[in-house]
């Protein structure tokens, strides 16, 4: 009996943010940890289903950088990356593509169909919802900076909201792989952290949210006793001037504050692998990661 109360109670928390959250959209971006165990997967996926049936329009971007690799590695291609970012041939781009779309987004819309939801790919046809550009990068090789010629690595720079929008209407998971295109049609590998932080960004999404292998930001790094549950972006912006958020961490914290800039309301970095982490920090008080919210304006202004 105590049990069922509990769960009533837990219920009862989630009421409030189910009624407030309905048909706004939240970008959920996964890669990683969770991608590499089948059961934290179908975890996430079975709280993705959640979100959507409670209506809540839901949005995935998932990456697939291991699986795309190894995939090369069997083509007998070489991996090479330049400032984190793949260089991506002709070849490369073929067999990204194909892992991502074929293989990774095939997967995850087969798995929340199987946890009786609906989903929808976001890239079929050859045809993509993310409007791209050639990236262009500059490093500094051997002391000089210089710009490199890392193929087909693009950045969005707008997405197909209404399609978007559309597509998740009737309660259906939209699955975006990271892959651009530009108005010639010429496709592009495309960061996924900076794909899910563009599509929250143009969508005005509620949150956006980061499943990653840490419960979140902390002031000093490894250490578990100084995790922040709260943060403005200010507060965050001057931890990564600082160097206190740095490695893996700062692509997505810096994705996040540039989705707040775009007015989502709110991004979060969470332990993917805690049961359930995506439910308990979109529907209770608490939470259980790293909440970024937009800083509060000067007095005055």
């Amino acid at each position: 009996m105590d049990e069922a109360i509990r769960k009533a109670d837990i219920l009862i928390e989630a009421l409030p943010y189910i009624r407030r959250f309905a048909r706004r959209p939240v970008v959920v971006k996964f890669g990683g940890s969770p991608m590499e165990s089948a059961a934290v997967l179908d975890d996430v996926l079975h709280d993705i289903v959640f979100l959507a049936t409670v209506g809540i329009r839901t949005i995935v971007v998932h990456g697939g950088g291991p699986q795309i690799s190894e995939a090369m590695k069997q083509a007998g291609l070489e991996p090479k990356f330049v400032e984190g970012h793949r260089v991506t041939d002709a070849e490369t781009l073929q067999v990204a593509v194909r892992v991502l779309s074929e293989e990774i987004s095939a997967d995850i819309v087969r798995r929340i169909r199987a946890w009786g939801g609906r989903a929808r790919p976001g890239y079929s046809g050859g045809r993509s919802l993310l409007r791209a550009r050639r990236k262009l990068m500059r490093a500094t090789v051997d002391g000089v900076p210089r710009k490199i010629d890392v193929g087909f690595v693009g950045e969005v720079h707008d997405v197909d909201l209404w399609t978007m929008l559309d597509a998740t209407d009737d309660g259906s998971v939209l699955v975006l792989p990271p892959i651009g295109q530009d108005e010639g049609g010429q496709l592009y590998n495309v960061n996924a952290d900076t794909a899910a932080a563009a599509v929250a960004g143009a969508l005005k999404a509620e949150k956006l949210v980061f499943l990653s292998n840490v419960h979140g930001i902390m002031t000093e790094p490894g250490n578990p006793d100084s995790f922040i549950s709260s943060v403005p972006e200010e507060q965050v912006e001057a931890m990564i001037r600082d160097g206190v958020i740095s490695g893996g961490m700062l692509p997505k914290v810096a994705a996040c504050v540039r989705a707040i800039d775009a007015g989502v309301r709110k991004a979060h970095i969470i332990d993917g692998r805690l049961p359930h982490s995506l439910l308990l920090e979109i529907f209770t008080d608490k939470g259980v990661g790293t909440e970024i919210l937009k800083s509060a304006p000067p007095a005055g202004a």
